[in-house]
């Protein structure tokens, strides 16, 4: 059975292994303050991606709203500790509840639909969130946004120190990860297979998809509510723009450039297009003089080529050298034994 699961699915260990490995030995050699600010980022997006890759990698369900959850996870901890002076780890917790419940109840209408139009759907429903957090300025700080939101600290160690906050966000990005690994292996992970590829042939079988399409959806939603409030609790400060449709699309293009049908897909996307958009700000405005959003042109462009001669993603790069290196080794061995 262990060897059929590393075929199915590849190796569980060795990969988690080799990004531990990889997570704590980068602050080692990243000084620039600027380059680790990022390096956090991709730690507090990849919570999002990965729960985003579950629904469309592996259900099939497209979401273009997930910056509603992602805003709805900030807001609600961010009011709940400036105003109500609770504690943040619990509001961080009662933002995820909130944004688990909302998803579930928007989730048994809208998951009726199929394809694009229930990308428009989630679409509107991240458009309804923005109006409403720019339009409740007594709660929000409308348009201005909300301030002075206060740093995390867990059992004693203040994180609002970079170093802390960036091991602390990267063990959760961590714990997500083999949470949803162990998702996409056990038998619910093959019904949502089994959904993606055919919804109408899993239901004869008896299966209640609408049920597990739900319950993925909410799922999803409170990784990104997580991810809100510890952007929220790391920056101090939330803003309308933040989380607009721009970032939905965004969170979609991480998915898609890393690999929908692998959990690692996730965060190597959102690496990928988070230090992409720091290149494309700095070549564009410093050498190229040109203002305004280039690297949307430039998004539209990695995306053509990903799907061209990548579609599973940037992740099917470490299974082609996986598998590329027993053939070169095994022409080696011939070669030098003259067989």
């Amino acid at each position: 059975m262990s060897k059929l699961e590393a075929k199915l699915y590849g190796p569980r260990w060795k990969p988690f292994i080799g990004f531990i490995a990889l997570i704590l030995a980068l602050p080692f050699f990243v000084h620039a303050p600027h380059i680790f600010t990022i390096l956090i980022l991709i730690g507090i997006y990849s919570i999002t991606t990965v729960g985003l890759n579950l629904l469309a990698g592996y259900a099939g369900q497209v979401s273009l709203g997930h910056a509603a959850f992602f805003a709805i996870g900030a807001y609600v901890s961010g009011m709940a500790t400036t105003k109500s002076a609770i504690s943040p780890w619990a509001a961080l917790l009662l933002a995820m509840a909130i944004t688990f419940a909302v998803a579930w109840l928007i989730g048994i209408p809208i998951l009726k639909l199929k394809g694009h139009f229930l990308a428009l759907a989630t679409l509107g429903f991240n458009i309804i969130v923005y109006i409403l957090i720019s339009g409740l300025t007594d709660y929000t700080g409308g348009a201005l946004g909300l301030n002075n939101i206060p740093a995390l600290s867990l059992f004693g160690l203040d994180l609002s120190d970079p170093l802390h906050f960036y091991y602390v966000i990267w063990a959760l990005a961590a714990l997500v990860i083999l949470f949803s690994t162990n998702i996409v292996r056990s038998p619910i992970g093959r019904l949502l297979r089994s959904i993606h590829d055919s919804e109408i042939a899993t239901e004869t079988l008896g299966v209640n998809a609408a049920k597990y399409k739900v319950y993925i959806f909410a799922l999803s939603a409170s990784f990104a509510s997580l991810s809100g409030s510890m952007y929220a609790h790391f920056i101090h400060f939330i803003a309308p723009p933040t989380v607009n449709t721009s970032f939905s699309i965004l969170l979609l293009i991480m998915v898609m450039v890393g690999g929908s049908h692998s959990i690692w897909g996730a965060p190597l996307g959102t690496a990928i297009i988070m230090f992409l958009q720091e290149v494309i700000r700095n070549v564009s405005h410093s050498y190229l003089k040109i203002s305004g959003p280039v690297e949307i042109v430039v998004y539209g462009f990695v995306i053509v080529l990903v799907m061209m001669f990548l579609p599973q993603g940037t992740i099917s790069l470490f299974s082609r050298l996986d598998a590329a290196f027993p053939r070169i080794r095994n022409k080696t061995l011939k070669q030098e034994t003259g067989g």
